[in-house]
């Protein structure tokens, strides 16, 4: 049984709150990076506090050796597999990010304070697997939005949560982009020309072209919006302020077991979606990735493996050559079986 991890002191508090002031302002790291360094870094140093037997100040950080990381890596990995919903992939990918946050850390410190410890440099990750989007056919994705504002319990969430819905599967938004939206961004010029200026990760703007059913349900919204004013929030909460992401996802949630959607089917898979349509239907990866708002092209490509495991997947179930034992069924035609 693993004790509580004490909570940094006050000298670790300050120099992590240098490092996420340099993180935010400097670095310009979303601000679920910064969210997610701060626990990191916070469970690392409340760690120390109790390995150390004191504080660590900056000395204690520059004398910090290999085994004292993998103590605490230990610790951490003790307390993921005591997790009801533990998994090895999970763990991996927890593990991996608080190593960066402790990477970036001390990069940092070596930069501001003359901290220097190769320790952290030195220790290795897991491999992880790459994880493949997974989007949802066609017809569910073009349902979900009226399905969705359906379940609303009053007119207005019905509209609101209609046009949320149609944007992030029309024009491929993080479901954070979208609640940052007031009503001044929509745009006022010709259907032709309507774009919508979005500001994503790292406060990077882009241009997203608005299709005509997009823009209506927008404008059909923004008619029934209850504060008109130009920085009110786009998509409201039923108290005025922002509409919080966990009832847009609750929203999702309800609708998808109502009607025996997977699991994975949340608001970010309408942006998947949105991705591996457009490249079912032509789009080339450089048009999706400035679309998605990807600062890497290798980001986007993960839609192409994407598609290519879907086609495997289509190939062993149907062709005569795939390897299915007898006693599987007569194969199927291809062109009936994908989507």
């Amino acid at each position: 049984m693993t004790t509580a991890t004490p909570a940094a002191g006050p000298v670790g508090t300050a120099l992590l709150e240098q490092f996420l002031d340099w993180l935010r302002d400097e670095r310009r790291a979303s601000p679920l990076t910064v969210t997610a360094y701060r626990g990191d870094l916070a469970r690392f140093l409340g760690f120390l506090a109790g390995h150390l037997g004191a504080e660590p100040d900056l000395a204690a950080l520059a004398a910090l050796r290999s085994a004292d990381l993998r103590a605490w890596l230990a610790e951490e990995a003790a307390r993921a597999a005591a997790r009801p919903d533990f998994s090895r992939d999970r763990a991996a990918r927890t593990r991996v990010r608080r190593m960066s946050a402790v990477r970036s850390f001390y990069r940092h410190l070596a930069r501001r304070h003359d901290v220097d410890n190769a320790a952290p440099g030195l220790m290795t990750s897991p491999r992880l697997r790459p994880t493949l989007p997974r989007p949802l056919p066609a017809a569910a994705a073009l349902a979900a939005p009226a399905g969705i504002a359906s379940q609303a319990r009053t007119p207005m969430a019905e509209r609101r949560d209609g046009a949320l819905f149609t944007l992030l599967y029309g024009a491929g938004l993080r479901i954070s982009e979208a609640l940052a939206l007031d009503l001044r961004d929509l745009p006022r010029g010709p259907d032709a020309d309507a774009v919508l200026r979005v500001r994503g990760k790292g406060s990077k703007e882009r241009l997203v072209p608005l299709l005509p059913a997009v823009l209506s349900a927008l404008r059909d919204w923004a008619a029934h919006h209850p504060d008109p004013a130009p920085d009110s929030p786009l998509f409201p909460g039923v108290r005025g302020g922002r509409l919080d992401p966990a009832v847009a996802q609750k929203a999702m949630r309800d609708y998808r077991r109502l009607v025996g959607l997977p699991e994975h089917a949340t608001p970010h898979a309408l942006r998947h979606s949105f991705a591996t349509h457009l490249l079912e239907g032509g789009a080339d990866l450089r048009s999706i990735q400035e679309l998605l708002g990807h600062a890497s092209l290798s980001t986007t490509q993960r839609y192409t493996l994407a598609d290519e495991a879907h086609l495997l997947d289509v190939w062993r179930r149907t062709h005569p050559r795939s390897g299915r034992t007898e006693g599987q069924g007569p194969a199927l035609d291809p062109l009936k079986a994908a989507p």
